[in-house]
């Protein structure tokens, strides 16, 4: 049990060696876990790792819940871990804490194993990181190398969503922002801001290059609760006492969001409906990823003082060649009614106006225009325009 970037490797081939049939939990897993019959993969966010898998079983959960299901539908018998070597009678979860402190302390009380790939290269952070010795069951010292996810150059269109999204942002901000080209263009887009802070269930290098250009607030922590990114990025965190990383159940808790004054959250989706509701978990019915972190920050964003919920994506799928701005959604829809949605055609305000008037903003400002006069006649037939 494990996710992201914080996949102890070694340990897991070891017990996909060892177990005919096994039950394996993890949250947005990477590509290279085990795939093969007898191996049930399970989780509340889909990664590559297991998408489209013909053995995936899906929990939808928002990720603020997903520790919940550790002691009731989900009870976990071993946890397999990726830490630091030991400091002090401690080790740390380095880049990954997420859901693992729950899961340990789930398999703990009902007398599971807590078994610990324990790695020399993965940067000691603090915060819910901590996990002292007496907490594990079995150690193992293997040096191998961190994965890492380098950030490539954002191209126009993602500089441009990133340019809007950033234009909205106050000095003394805090931000919640994901992975990916729209998100990197927005922290670009924030080296004139001064006192950021940084209130996420993740963050990449884009703050690293933040906080060493003076943007940040020096005297507020840089929380999340996991790191996707470079291995500078994580020789960065290494020991660092600006970088706090605490459970999801406190990263993502409403109303700890909602407490950050000036709150931004940024979120993509894969569709987003005249009626300002997004997709950003399935096509075509199938699973794509989850709710992940979304209605979290959503929630939260826009129940804080001055904050804002903003919907950040392409106006058009190049891959799939069809409008992301659509008349209605027919998948179950993940989150609905943020402040704004924003594409690379501007920036279409929702919050506080009437329906019709959302309708027409998305279409006159977000939609691409080659299919506005479609989702005009659209609008009419649903009673919009």
């Amino acid at each position: 049990m494990t996710g992201n970037f914080g996949t102890p490797w070694t340990l897991l081939r070891a017990v996909d060696a060892t177990l005919p049939t096994f039950r394996f939990y993890a949250i947005n897993a990477q590509p290279g876990i085990p795939d093969r019959e007898g191996v049930t993969l399970e989780t509340s966010f889909v990664g590559a790792g297991m998408r489209k898998n013909p053995r995936l079983v899906y929990y939808p959960s928002r990720l603020s819940l997903v520790p919940r299901l550790f002691g009731s539908t989900l009870p976990p018998d071993v946890v397999v871990l990726h830490t630091t070597t030991p400091r002090n009678g401690t080790v740390s979860l380095g880049v990954e804490v997420n859901i693992l402190p729950a899961a340990v302390e789930a398999a703990r009380a009902r007398g599971g194993k807590v078994i610990v790939q324990m790695n020399p290269r993965m940067p000691y952070t603090y915060g819910d990181a901590v996990l002292k010795l007496e907490d594990i069951d079995y150690g193992f010292e293997i040096d191998e190398p961190l994965s890492g996810h380098p950030q490539g150059a954002p191209d126009d269109a993602s500089m441009a969503i990133g340019a809007s999204v950033a234009a909205r942002v106050e000095d003394g901000a805090t931000m919640q922002l994901g992975i990916g080209a729209v998100p990197d263009a927005v922290l670009h887009g924030l080296t004139g801001r001064r006192g950021l802070k940084v209130w996420s269930e993740m963050f990449s290098d884009g703050v690293l290059a933040l906080e060493r250009q003076g943007c940040m607030d020096p005297d507020t922590p840089l929380t999340a609760s996991f790191l996707f990114g470079s291995l500078e990025l994580y020789q960065w965190v290494d020991s660092n006492p600006r970088v706090l990383l605490l459970r999801s159940e406190t990263t993502n808790e409403p109303a700890l969001i909602a407490s950050r004054p000036l709150m931004t959250s940024v979120n993509t989706a894969l569709q987003v409906d005249l009626f300002a509701q997004a997709n950003a978990s399935r096509i075509r019915a199938r699973i794509h990823s989850g709710f992940g972190g979304q209605t979290d920050f959503i929630v939260g964003a826009l129940h804080s003082k001055g904050g804002q919920a903003l919907m950040a994506l392409r106006s058009w799928h190049p891959k799939a060649n069809v409008s992301t701005i659509i008349p209605l959604v027919d998948e179950p829809v993940t989150s609905f009614q943020p402040t704004a949605v924003i594409t690379e055609q501007g920036v279409a305000q929702i919050y506080g106006l009437d329906e019709k008037t959302q309708a027409a903003n998305l279409i006159n400002n977000a939609a691409h225009p080659k299919i506005r006069q479609e989702l005009w006649e659209e609008a009419g037939e649903l009673g919009l325009a």
